[in-house]
């Protein structure tokens, strides 16, 4: 049975403040078609991160406001995906439409809630715990 580690150090008193207050990666990853891993790019993901990027602005949630949207590589989840992840918290979610990202928009980012029925966790997906030796 493989550990899971969780790698999250707490604040310390004297760290600096984070730079956003939510700070969101979207996988744009793109692998070749029919790669048994599937990609993040090929199911729309460039798309629904242009969208959630201009959502989150017509929502008062624009960098002046401490929000910021990027572009991710590969989050290790494709076969999942588009994926999404969102920092200070690191939590992690799937979305597969413009609803989906209005929803964590609203719940997540907004009301620092989580949208449970988008949540991905460790162990969903692949075991990569199992590496070659």
């Amino acid at each position: 049975m493989a550990i899971r580690y969780q790698v999250r150090s707490p604040a310390r008193l004297g760290d600096p403040s984070d730079f956003y207050r939510a700070h969101i990666f979207v996988c744009t990853n793109e692998r070749p078609e029919n790669h048994p891993r599937g990609s993040c790019a090929r199911k729309g993901a460039e798309k629904l991160r242009n969208y959630m990027k201009a959502r989150a602005k017509e929502l008062g949630m624009g960098l002046e406001d401490g929000v910021r949207v990027n572009n991710a590589g590969c989050l290790e989840r494709c076969e999942l995906g588009p994926t999404i992840v969102i920092y200070p918290e690191g939590i992690w979610y799937r979305a597969d439409s413009f609803a989906d990202i209005d929803e964590i928009l609203e719940t997540h980012v907004k009301n620092g809630g989580r949208v449970e029925r988008l949540l991905l966790r460790p162990e969903d997906g692949p075991d990569h715990s199992e590496k070659k030796k």
